[in-house]
């Protein structure tokens, strides 16, 4: 399950009651990165934007501009994207894959310190694995061949896919609060 439909499936689960769309420029935030970005994040951005999950999961804003953002240095994105960068060449060796640092594109983190990243390899966004860069995971690289609303979905609804890819424990009732709101 990839792309919008994730995006429904997820909402099932996690109802939009605090969430909003971002009005995000996608020509803008696509030249400024050069590449499209995954169908089921765009789609996210429309329904939720950007905010926390169950008081532990910040899904990252990909705008270039947004006033009041709690990044004073502009998105979460980019600043994170550098973090998991930097953890990817601190941490590499332990991790039975590898992946090209430029390749890596943080859009969430965690409050426990893990960063959830896409690798950038294929053409196609919608094919990009996640990359957890956990600080207390185990392992603590980890890729997995899902889209980012259906990892969010299969984390936040299944125990033993949870076990050892988040450094926190989430509530049990699962919940979104769009960033404007949390201010």
């Amino acid at each position: 399950m990839r792309g919008t439909e994730a995006v429904a499936a997820l909402a099932e689960l996690m109802p939009v009651t605090v969430g909003g769309d971002e009005q995000v420029d996608w020509d803008e935030v696509e030249a400024a990165w050069g590449t499209r970005f995954p169908s089921d994040y765009v789609r996210f951005m429309e329904v939720y934007g950007s905010g926390a999950i169950s008081d532990g999961i910040s899904i990252l804003l990909p705008s270039l501009r947004a006033e009041g953002y709690p990044y004073r240095d502009g998105p979460g994105l980019r600043d994170e994207t550098e973090n998991a960068r930097e953890t990817w060449e601190m941490c590499r060796d332990g991790a039975d894959f590898d992946v090209d640092p430029e390749s890596i594109v943080a859009w969430a983190v965690t409050s426990g310190a893990d960063i959830y990243c896409w690798v950038t390899t294929d053409d196609d966004p919608d094919r990009w694995p996640v990359l957890i860069c956990g600080r207390h995971t185990n392992p603590e690289m980890q890729l997995h061949p899902l889209g980012m609303a259906e990892f969010l979905h299969r984390l936040l609804s299944d125990a033993v896919f949870r076990k050892g890819k988040i450094s926190i424990s989430l509530q049990d009732e699962v919940s979104f609060v769009n960033w404007r709101s949390e201010r």
